[in-house]
């Protein structure tokens, strides 16, 4: 019952606190429901994902973008059926209802499946890891650990990493290397691993898209490229399917940040003259998260031999009118260890004791 109690949501919530709700919460899936408990309908993070790549308001009651026919169950639920209803329409979160449609439980994915990755499809495309930066902002550490190996629990992040998308079957991986390039090489040499690893070695550090220019040869269809410090919690199988429906030249992934600022912002007249204060005003942002879905063509574009971000080659399309797209997830969904502040967060995350 206090795991029910943290999906329900009143239908007068905006699309924006629904969204809180699911991050603060960790959870995918809302129960909006009436002051009597009777369900009205569902919001799902994809359902949030689509109202907003529509471009629409994250101010609106969320009945606007929740799905008010949703798969409900009775009290007398057949396991296997519902095994294999979840199974094929990929549902975290399914409602159990009396006769007046009055929530009274619920089923998650993890009831029935613990924590086995709901999409089994095998994508099979190449990954891309970029863990050739010296790690500044996580120095003194970085100082003797070159920041893909810095351990979250009992493996290094780069081997998490690698373990997201091999649930989704990707198993042939690309090390960009520079900085203490040999220890990392040291590591994966040490034990047999599932997946192959090839190492892109950059003598001097070319930013954050240069050493691509090494892989114009090697990879030969669309492909992942993430930066060796993040953890995206997302369905990757629908990253790689809206980068392909919408025909992008790269679809990078981009988190909603939500800024207060703690004071009164003040509005001035010339003169001096306060013309406005506004305590402590919110503000949301989407950022990018540092991880990416390319075309093989975008290898055809990055310069030989120079220092060159994915900045400098977004900046380039986006001149071109190339198609740039932007796949959103929840804040809750982007974990940057490149902070320490947000290693922290990650350790929690993962139930490591320190």
């Amino acid at each position: 019952m206090e795991r029910l109690k943290r999906v329900l949501i009143g239908p007068a919530y905006t699309i924006k606190q629904a969204l809180k709700q699911m991050d603060a919460m960790g959870e995918k899936t809302l129960l909006v429901v009436d002051e009597q408990g009777i369900l009205l309908g569902t919001l799902t993070d994809g359902d949030v994902r689509r109202w907003m790549l529509k471009g629409k308001s994250l101010t609106k009651h969320l009945s606007y973008a929740m799905n008010p026919k949703p798969i409900r169950l009775k009290q007398d639920f057949d396991k296997e059926t519902v095994k294999q209803l979840m199974v094929e329409k990929q549902l975290e979160c399914l409602p159990v209802v009396d006769e007046n449609k009055k929530v009274i439980s619920a089923v998650w994915w993890v009831d029935f499946f613990g924590k086995a990755v709901k999409n089994t499809k095998q994508l099979k495309v190449p990954v891309v890891i970029m863990a050739g930066g010296e790690g500044s902002r996580l120095a003194p550490f970085t100082k003797i650990l070159p920041k893909p190996l810095m351990p979250i629990g009992d493996k290094p992040i780069i081997e998490i990493i690698i373990g997201r998308f091999m649930d989704c079957g990707c198993n042939d991986f690309y090390l960009s290397v520079n900085y203490k390039s040999n220890i990392i090489k040291a590591y994966f040499s040490d034990f047999d691993h599932p997946y192959k690893i090839s190492y892109i070695e950059e003598k001097h550090p070319l930013g954050t898209a240069g050493s691509l220019h090494f892989l114009k040869k090697k990879i030969r269809k669309t492909f992942f490229l993430s930066n060796c410090d993040i953890l995206i919690e997302a369905d990757y199988a629908d990253i790689l399917k809206f980068h392909q429906e919408n025909k992008n030249k790269i679809t990078l992934v981009s988190s909603m940040k939500h800024f207060v600022i703690p004071y009164g912002v003040c509005e001035i007249e010339n003169g001096g003259t306060l013309k406005s204060i506004q305590e402590k005003p919110e503000h949301d942002f989407f950022v990018n998260t540092g991880m990416y879905v390319m075309d093989k063509a975008v290898l055809e574009d990055i310069p030989q031999g120079r220092l060159y971000h994915m900045t400098d080659l977004i900046g380039d399309y986006l001149s071109r009118g190339e198609k740039i797209g932007v796949y959103p997830i929840s804040e809750k969904s982007w974990l940057d260890m490149g902070q320490i502040e947000v290693l922290q967060e990650m350790l929690k995350r993962f139930e490591v004791k320190t």
